[in-house]
């Protein structure tokens, strides 16, 4: 039970953390204009998804969310990355760009996991 909390708040500690961070570069880091530029996104684009990042970040880390919030926001986050990839690779980036957003969307499905761990250990406690 408590490896099972561990593991879930290390994960979606990290995972949130680096969204945090890069959703915060979206508005204040000029070099995020070329990024979406080069891979051929809108710049209002850059802007929601930075919105939509840091309100899913809340979504996974406040404990009172109802249940069904926080699977949209899995779900959501899960296609931001799939997409992410898909948008590097179609533009030609290096092979590292791809692999660093294939390694937040593996942190994010062990968030996922063991967020339903720990609601299940939940649900047999009570």
């Amino acid at each position: 039970m408590k490896r099972n909390k561990i593991i879930y708040w290390i994960s979606t500690g990290l995972f949130c953390a680096f969204l945090l961070l890069t959703s915060i570069s979206y508005f204040t880091d000029p070099n995020f204009v070329n990024i979406y530029r080069h891979l051929g996104f809108p710049q209002y684009f850059r802007v929601e998804l930075g919105i939509a990042k840091i309100l899913g970040v809340f979504l996974l880390l406040i404990p009172q969310i109802p249940s069904r919030f926080k699977e949209w926001a899995y779900v959501a986050f899960g296609i931001t990355l799939i997409s992410g990839a898909i948008a590097h690779f179609n533009s030609g980036d290096h092979v590292g760009y791809i692999i660093t957003v294939l390694f937040f969307f593996t942190l994010l499905l062990i968030s996922y996991i063991y967020w339903h761990k720990r609601n299940n250990e939940r649900t047999v406690l009570q």
